[in-house]
């Protein structure tokens, strides 16, 4: 640990930015040396610190709006709730640094080195992570949308460069190509998830719960989603993002209440994904089923007297046609 009060470019910097500033101006060759020292809520907005040593340096809750921290050496410094915004961040090195919670709306990344970073909840609205190395980041719950983040390499120094156009997905596109048991897990996901909408009163949760069995039995993954309570905006979203994940999907329509709006939603935007609808027979159909018949992956819904003649004929008659018109509709 540096002595703080012995260091020269400490005492420099305590004179403000200003005097700092200037003072790298007539010293264009010194590196600054300021590692492993403690700058925890100091105010440096603007502050040069193009190519300076910060490495284990403690920032948290610093004001680094508008810095200049091309090439800085920021390894394993602790930037946690620092303020970036705006700030040149171009090919610094930020590797198994603390980045939790950082602001860097607007900040210029592009070919910084993130590697084994730690980056949760941060404010990336605007940044520009284009060319950034970030192999073995963590990016969680990132707050904002980056303004590039273009050619953003995913693989470690020694192999060959595979770079994707998203920071957050770049973590799981490199444990899909690294790890089989990942991408076993994409094809279960892809091939055997059925989602099956229905609703929770107890006369249908017992027809929606045989469902489940039988597929599991057939060796599906099913996705039991209740539709008890009224349809909100979250709901649709939800329902939709596991229609996406499905093979197909089977509907019991009887009782419809919330079913409709979850269908409108996932029906014309999911080709590839048939919808199987059930129908107790003694029931009619609710009145906008009918908008659904010109989409050709709705098949025609299926009449049941009642739950053992449903489950007894449900490999036949349900399963084994959806699972044709997936291998239709999707071609494999």
């Amino acid at each position: 640990m540096n002595d703080l009060d012995s260091s020269p470019h400490i005492a420099i910097l305590d004179l403000g930015v200003n005097q700092w500033n200037d003072w790298r101006r007539r010293n264009p060759a010194v590196q600054p040396q300021l590692s492993s020292t403690d700058l925890t809520s100091r105010q440096l907005p603007g502050i040069d610190l193009s190519g300076a040593d910060l490495k284990g340096t403690d920032l948290r809750y610093a004001d680094l709006s508008a810095a200049n921290l091309f090439r800085a050496d920021l390894y394993q410094a602790r930037l946690w709730r620092a303020n970036l915004s705006e700030a040149n961040l171009t090919e610094a090195d930020l590797s198994s640094s603390n980045l939790n919670r950082v602001v860097f709306r607007n900040a210029d990344l592009s070919g910084a080195i993130l590697r084994f970073a730690r980056m949760v909840a941060a404010d990336v609205t605007g940044a520009n992570f284009s060319g950034a190395f970030v192999y073995g980041c963590s990016f969680w719950n990132l707050v904002g949308t980056p303004k590039e983040q273009l050619n953003v390499v995913i693989t470690p120094r020694n192999e060959p460069a595979i770079t994707v156009d998203n920071i957050e997905v770049a973590q799981f596109i490199f444990m899909l190509l690294k790890n089989h048991k990942i991408r076993e897990v994409i094809d279960t996901m892809t091939s055997k998830v059925v989602l099956i909408l229905g609703r929770f009163t107890p006369e249908r949760k017992r027809v929606l719960d045989g469902i489940r069995e039988e597929l599991r039995r057939l060796n599906y993954l099913p996705i039991l989603f209740d539709f008890e309570k009224p349809g909100s905006r979250d709901l649709t979203e939800t329902v939709s993002m596991l229609a996406h994940m499905a093979r197909f999907v089977i509907a019991d329509i009887t009782d419809a209440k919330s079913i409709p709006q979850e269908l409108s939603t996932i029906v014309p935007h999911l080709p590839s994904t048939p919808i199987q609808p059930l129908l107790l027979a003694t029931q009619a159909e609710y009145g906008m089923f009918e908008h659904f018949r010109r989409y050709p992956w709705v098949m025609e819904p299926i009449l049941y007297e009642n739950e053992q003649t449903l489950l007894a004929d449900l490999a036949n008659k349900v399963i084994a046609p959806a699972a044709a018109k997936a291998r239709e509709q999707s071609g494999r």
